[in-house]
């Protein structure tokens, strides 16, 4: 067996399923538990079973937006019958818009490409972590005192998911929140609460699905089959506590109170640099 135990897998799935989804930054969360429980080091994290967590949380992703995609995927095949036959619609049908705004606010992604090992190797580094959590208190702190938006998919334009893909992008360094950042960042341009919530989760799908990807072929190169029955309960504890969240989420943005992560992550920064500081 690896450094991986059973309560590890399923201790790591909660905190993948919670911090996924909910603005507090997961990377930040399972750099820290892995630094408690002693797995910090490449050599000794199981890079697979990093993998199969996050998309553990793309399937809550999946069940919670099912309506979304399957709406997109039909319009993605509309359209490219709609290509052939050389008709358009004007304006676009809104799913088929939206697949439009997910494609451009995805494109800053392919800025961090070329840096993304040095990216994810701050994850060692506890002082950079504890300082991000703090960042990420200070977005959500703001987000609560952003005049409410309207925007939706109907009226969103590629300018502002843009931005919201900057967002996306700057939330791949360790402690800063994806969801908390890209949810702030479409509250700033105006979107409509419910809507910054569904795009940032719908926009995640592309994230994750290619950041496995790019990392599939090394973890397949390190796995330990005998362990694969432990990682999958951790997966299927992220997807089920990850769905949960989601629905929590959705009711909070509903009331548009972010303030309660905001401090969260300032705490949880703060003893983070303490601890830290006292180990050394």
């Amino acid at each position: 067996m690896s450094i991986l135990s059973l309560l590890s897998s399923i201790l790591l799935g909660v905190i993948q399923g919670v911090t996924e989804f909910l603005p507090v930054s997961s990377s930040g969360h399972l750099a820290i538990a892995e630094h408690l429980l002693g797995m910090s080091g490449a050599s000794e994290v199981p890079e697979f079973f990093d993998v199969l967590l996050h998309l553990g949380t793309l399937v809550a992703v999946f069940v919670a937006y099912w309506e979304d995609i399957r709406s997109m995927v039909v319009e993605f095949f509309l359209s490219i019958r709609d290509v052939k036959r050389h008709t358009f619609h004007t304006p676009l049908p809104p799913p088929r818009r939206l697949i439009l705004l997910i494609i451009v606010g995805t494109l800053p992604l392919f800025v961090v490409l070329p840096v993304k090992d040095l990216v994810a190797g701050l994850g060692d580094n506890m002082y950079f972590v504890a300082g991000a959590l703090l960042v990420t208190g200070c977005l959500l702190f703001a987000s609560d005192r952003v005049k409410k938006g309207r925007k939706t998919e109907k009226s969103a334009t590629m300018r502002d998911v843009l931005l919201v893909g900057i967002g996306q992008a700057v939330a791949t360094c360790p402690g800063i929140s994806r969801s908390g950042t890209t949810i702030t960042a479409g509250c700033f341009v105006g979107f409509d609460r419910r809507f910054a919530v569904r795009y940032s989760f719908l926009m995640s799908i592309p994230a994750i699905l290619g950041a496995n990807i790019l990392s599939l072929k090394d973890a397949m190169e390190t796995v330990i089959w005998a362990d694969v029955p432990v990682y999958l309960v951790g997966v299927a504890v992220s997807a089920v506590v990850g769905y949960a969240c989601i629905r929590m989420l959705k009711m909070i943005a509903d009331k548009g109170k972010f303030g309660f992560f905001a401090y969260y992550c300032w705490i949880v920064g703060v003893l983070t640099l303490v601890l830290t500081v006292i180990q050394k």
